[in-house]
């Protein structure tokens, strides 16, 4: 029996896992969940899978609290309840799904001995890498991707030395902004952005698509998860979101993972040892695809990914000042507050302001976001004092 800590189970990738585990209870064991901010959902998994403790937001905690008073379970607030839950020391695999950099103190606190880390946080190796990577090897612990790329990526090198690859192939949907122009973005709503074709998640990793920005913290994320220089790694959009990614070797053969566009798949992998579970996706027919299409990103109009390539480039504190931009610009876009193409100026604005040198530890880690996101703050307010004058105007 593998058992479990969950952080994010309320988010799309916590509530595909615990469908995972509803459909094969032989196999699986919830011993701690952290949740967001929604009570009700909390206590609804809380009651269905009797955890040996639950974690939720500061601001739900007494009517959690008064909602499972009696049930047995263990019930913590903030932060150290997060912490608290990843490192639930029984849990032998803990899935890291809190969106955001708000996942990285959690999941170090869960790189224990021996522990599968099954990572679907992106920010925490795009904002921790060296560090977060060190942590892993230095505590025996094992880093398994859920994000679908490189999952995909992980199960096309099985058997085969990395020795051999001459690239990595991230594919990208494209997101619900494909085809558009640089100058047509500018005018894009929140309701569009969000309006993504193929994938079900939460807004911000949806702003995160529309903006290709997901794909630019991914790429970050597999030089960490694998040792790749960035010239290895390059990205397609690929609409059908049925190739999830390629490997390219030296004898310029491919291996690619398909499938239907269902987390469930990558999810299931990693916490269940690599193991074939059976799932209720949906399977694909290929006569009614008909055709797969590819298509080079357009870097005027969607910057960020190469603004990820600028990070890796650039060294020292630039992926943690690019990830804290982001995250700040994309909540700013969200409350309407600033125009769809302001994420990707306050992005480059911050990258160009990083710290050259690096952030090894935790500790400096966390102030280096602090210090990004005091800067990050002072643009974007200068960007909606300026979009205020001129929308005047």
């Amino acid at each position: 029996m593998i058992t479990l800590s969950i952080l994010g189970s309320t988010g799309s990738i916590g509530r595909s896992t615990l469908d995972i585990v509803r459909a094969h209870p032989e196999r699986f064991r919830v011993l701690a969940l952290a949740a967001g901010k929604n009570a009700g959902i909390a206590v609804e998994q809380a009651r269905e899978f009797r955890p040996e403790m639950v974690s939720v937001a500061n601001e739900i905690y007494p009517e959690v609290r008064d909602a499972l008073a009696g049930s047995g379970i263990r019930v913590l607030g903030g932060l150290d309840g997060a912490c608290a839950v990843s490192a639930c020391a029984d849990a032998s695999v803990l899935l890291s799904a809190i969106v955001g950099e708000a996942g990285l103190a959690p999941t170090w606190e869960g790189i224990l001995p021996g522990r599968v880390i099954a990572l679907a946080n992106k920010e925490t190796l795009v904002a921790g890498g060296e560090a977060v990577v060190k942590r892993v090897k230095a505590k025996g612990a094992r880093l398994m991707p859920v994000d679908s790329e490189h999952s995909a990526i992980h199960q096309a090198m099985r058997g085969h030395p990395w020795s051999r690859v001459r690239r990595v192939i991230l594919t990208a949907s494209g997101g619900p902004m494909f085809g558009r122009t640089r100058r047509e973005l500018q005018s894009v709503t929140v309701e569009e952005a969000l309006n993504h074709p193929t994938w079900k998640m939460g807004p911000k990793i949806t702003v995160d698509s529309a903006t290709l920005m997901n794909k630019g913290l991914e790429i970050i994320e597999a030089k960490w998860l694998f040792d790749l220089s960035p010239g290895q790694i390059e990205v397609v959009v690929h609409r059908q979101s049925i190739i999830h990614s390629m490997v390219e070797f030296v004898d310029g053969s491919f291996l690619a993972q398909l499938g239907s566009p269902d987390m469930r798949g990558p999810i299931s992998y990693a916490i269940s040892g690599e193991d074939r579970l059976e799932l209720d996706v949906k399977t694909l027919d290929f006569p009614a695809i008909a055709q797969l299409t590819f298509h080079s990103p357009d870097h005027e109009a969607f910057p960020s990914i190469g603004f990820a390539f600028r990070a890796l480039e650039k060294g020292g504190q630039a992926s943690i000042w690019l990830n804290a931009a982001n995250e700040l610009a994309v909540q700013a876009f969200l409350d309407k507050k600033i125009p769809f193409d302001g994420i990707s100026r306050i992005q480059k604005t911050l990258l160009e302001e990083a710290p050259e040198n690096p952030a090894l530890s935790l500790e400096e880690i966390q102030l280096s976001s602090v210090r990004a996101r005091t800067v990050a703050g002072e643009k974007i307010e200068e960007m909606v004092l300026h979009h205020k004058v001129a929308t005047v105007s």
